[in-house]
């Protein structure tokens, strides 16, 4: 068949290719609203909650709507997806906010609609936690250094 491709043995027609390629769109988004990974255009940690569980949500409704109809590797893969999605949503969800860009562009509020202390008191915080000069980010990766 004329667009298929081989990937570990197995034939991929351009329509599964396509799908997996638009779950990998939502789970990368959703990851980058989680604030897991850094803005490709921005370089910088943005978390917005309500937009990842939007994001989970598409993907969710994928699944209810193509039951059936999809191939073990589909379902496979979208199954894997979505509970990597939910395990870190949980994760980010019961962590409390940063000083990273916060529910819809830069308050400090927090997910819950607190009031957050600010950016420059976590940072303090961080450093007297670790006692190791650099902020505690709660697993993003990122030291004073790198911003």
């Amino acid at each position: 068949m004329v667009g298929d491709m081989e990937t570990n043995g197995q034939s991929i027609s351009e329509d599964t290719s396509r799908l997996l390629q638009l779950i990998a769109m939502f789970q990368l988004a959703a990851m980058q609203q989680m604030g897991k990974l850094p803005n490709p255009i921005t370089n910088e940690i943005e978390r917005d909650l309500q937009q990842a569980k939007a994001s989970i949500d598409v993907l969710e409704t994928i699944k209810r709507k193509t039951q059936g109809n999809l191939s073990e590797l589909e379902t496979e893969f979208l199954d894997k997806v979505l509970f990597e999605l939910h395990m870190n949503y949980v994760d980010e969800v019961s962590r409390p906010a940063t000083d990273t860009k916060q529910e819809g562009g830069g308050s400090e509020n927090g997910a819950d609609g607190s009031k957050d202390e600010t950016g420059e008191a976590k940072k303090k915080a961080g450093k007297k936690k670790n006692g190791a000069g650099e902020a505690s980010d709660g697993g993003a990766g990122e030291t004073e250094d790198s911003k």
